[in-house]
């Protein structure tokens, strides 16, 4: 597959996530569908990339773990449940919502090869947008 084949999509498309929070620190787990993704992954989802995502929450470090054996990836966000979910002002800042913003909100050229063939990301007449 050449660069040419790629598209331009949400994170979700080639994965799918889990989350936690304790305190005022998340826990996003990142598993790839497919086996092939996952080095993909590795090379465009860094801590850096994570934590200027989730700089507008007041985030701090960001830890990145890797688990090839699950072809899955663990962030640990520090500072951003502004101050534990049950302390927050806000209304649901919960680990299940920061991980639909790092699925939905990471925006990647990923190769088409990537993407499960089952997905409505494939699909001509989907719009994601």
């Amino acid at each position: 597959m050449t660069n040419s084949e790629t598209m331009r999509l949400p994170l979700h498309a080639i994965a799918h996530g889990r989350a936690g929070d304790k305190g005022n620190v998340s826990n996003i787990s990142l598993i790839a569908y497919l086996p092939e993704a996952y080095d993909f992954i590795a090379a465009e989802v860094s801590e850096k990339k994570v934590e200027a995502l989730f700089a507008h929450l007041g985030a701090g470090a960001v830890k990145r773990y890797e688990l090839p054996n699950l072809q899955a990836f663990n962030f640990v966000i520090q500072d951003a449940l502004d101050g534990g979910v049950n302390a927050s002002r806000s209304l649901d800042r919960h680990g299940k919502t920061l991980s639909f913003i790092l699925l939905s909100k990471m925006i990647l050229d990923i190769p088409k090869n990537l993407v499960p063939e089952n997905s409505p990301y494939l699909k001509p007449d989907f719009n994601w947008q």
